[in-house]
Order: C-alpha cells, then structure tokens, then sequence
C-alpha cells in the first residue's frame, strides 16, 4: 500500500525520485472553462495562479480539460517554454470551444505525431455524439520521444480526454472507444492516459478501463497511477472535484459523498472518490509519487478541480545523454 505524505510545505516530488533513475511526470488539470458569471473565480482572476502551479512543479506533460482557445493562449504566453497540441470539440475549423489540450515542455520532449478523435459512433467527424452525451467529447493524443537521453529514441504515448458529464452510457462507450485506439499502439509503447472522467473509479467507465469488468465482453488493462504510486501525498482528500470550495464543503455536498460510498462507488482499493485521474499502460513505468494539488493563493484555488501530478520512474536503462558522455 502507498504510504501518504504528511503536509510539509516546500517538499517537492523530486525528494522521492531515486538519484540512479530518470523520472517522466505529468499533470492532469481541469482549468475550469471561462465564464462571466464566475465572478471572482472567472479566468481573468485565476490565470496567474494557474500558470503558477504548473510553474512550480515543472512537469513534462500537462493535460488540460474546459480549457477555450484564450485561456490556452494565456497559459502559453505566462509559460512560454511550453507548447500546446489540441483541437476544441468543434474541430480544427472552429477554435470557439473547449479542448483537451495537451502541454509539454518543448525543451525536453519531442512530438512526433498527434490527432483528436470523438467519442461517438463517428469518431472522426468534428462535433458528433452518440449514446445520449450531453455535449461532444474528445480524446486527444501525441506521441512524444524524451530529448537528450540514452539510448536515444524512448517514446511515449500521451492520451487526454474530458468524459460526458451526464450519461453513464456516453462515458462507457468513450472509454470503450478510447481503450480500444490505446490497445492498437505497440505493447512496448508506453501510454499515460488523464482527464476527467466525471465519475469515479468503481463506475461501469472506471472498472472497464482497469480490467475489474467488461465492456461489450472486452476489459481494459490499463493501471491507476495513483493507487500504483509508492507515495502519494494529500491522500485525505477524497474527491479532486471541489466546485472552487476546496475542503469547505457544504452539508449536501457531505451527504452526496455518503451516498456514493453506500452506492459502492467508493473505491475499496485506493479510498478515493477522484474524477480526475492518471492511468497508464506499461511495463516500463513506475509511478513513484502522485499528489492532489490543493495549492491555492489569495484565498482563491486555481480552479474547481484539484490538479493531478504524478512522477513516473523511467527504466535503469535510460540516462540523460550527459551522463553517458561522463
């Protein structure tokens, strides 16, 4: 069982990397899409402090889900040594949407290939549902390789999505659909699958995609990076989607908890009731410290949804390309 660190401010995950080992991380981060009637939680009073907590963890990867065209263009600007590969739901031909853009840090990985798809009957046909969703949902996924390593050439698959917020059906059939593009890739090609799914690990979405039931007699075999972890820290909170109250939760929000955990929806493995999360595919990642970000500044948190960061542990075998030079 992972052991949960306790709060201690300034502690940074590379504390638990091992010296010998190289470490891939990612964060997933639902920036909560741009509205007016947010009020002092709109984008124009959250920005910076989003930038600020990717800027202080520094990850490699950043998926972000809700995110429209301006506020992806502000994360740019106030990070300028990322780049951003990512459609809204409307398609290419039309930026008026939210998307699933992925971030990544141009100096340390390479992308090599990319695309988006929905999740519907029509999957390459900008804006299309199916299965009674709510809205259009994607999946955007790169290919990246890491830059100055040894040997050269290690790749890795990135895949983000933002499931339906309404229809459990629409959320199955997503993941089925997901699953089934991530079970194409190469077996030795490591995948890193985040987002939000809008439900939790014990849903009919969740236990397919961890291999604990069946989808249309198919199950998945992917692995939750944050029960996997060796440490995690801010293992208390419970839930990563917190309505910008973080843990001032109201009576009825209590109740709904209480509810889901009698409803079985708790996860009997890992305690948690997280709508955002990190799975991955692979024989050659470790995840060796996952945190719930609860960062906030001027009484504020940067959005409605706790982020997820989690460090991988690369294999022995790869080393940063100085020190083979050595």
């Amino acid at each position: 069982m992972a052991d949960t660190e306790p709060e201690s401010p300034g502690r940074r995950m590379s504390d638990f990397a091992s010296s010998n080992n190289m470490s891939l991380t990612v964060m997933t981060f639902n920036l909560h899409r741009d509205r007016v009637t947010d009020g002092q939680n709109s984008w124009e009073h959250r920005k910076d402090l989003c930038a600020s907590v990717i800027n202080k963890f520094s990850p490699l990867i950043v998926c972000t889900q809700e995110g429209l065209k301006s506020q992806l263009d502000d994360i740019n600007a106030l990070l300028p040594g990322y780049e951003q590969f990512g459609v809204s739901r409307k398609g290419p031909d039309d930026p008026s949407d939210e998307h699933c853009a992925i971030f990544y840090s141009r100096d340390k990985v390479e992308k090599m290939d990319g695309g988006t798809f929905w999740l519907s009957e029509s999957p390459s046909v900008p804006a299309s549902t199916s299965w009674s969703a709510e809205v259009p949902a994607i999946a955007t996924w790169v290919t990246f390789q890491l830059r100055g390593v040894q040997p050269p050439g290690f790749a890795f698959q990135i895949v983000n999505t933002h499931l339906d917020p309404k229809s459990s059906r629409a959320r199955r059939r997503g993941a089925l659909l997901i699953w089934q593009h991530i079970a194409t890739l190469p077996p030795n090609l490591p995948v890193i699958f985040c987002g939000t799914f809008n439900t939790v690990k014990e849903s009919g979405a969740g236990r397919f995609l961890l291999g604990r039931s069946r989808e249309h007699g198919i199950a998945g075999d992917l692995r939750d990076a944050w029960g996997g972890s060796r440490r995690r820290r801010n293992g208390g909170i419970v839930y990563t989607q917190h309505g910008f109250r973080g843990e001032k939760q109201t009576a009825m929000d209590v109740l709904k908890l209480v509810f889901m955990a009698l409803c079985m929806c708790f996860d009997r493995q890992n305690q948690d009731l997280h709508v955002d999360w990190v799975l991955f595919r692979s024989r050659s990642l470790a995840p060796v410290y996952s945190e719930v970000v609860s960062d906030r500044g001027n009484n504020r948190y940067p959005s409605d949804h706790y982020p997820l960061y989690v460090e991988f542990q690369l294999p022995r075998s790869v080393i940063r390309l100085e020190e083979e030079l050595n």
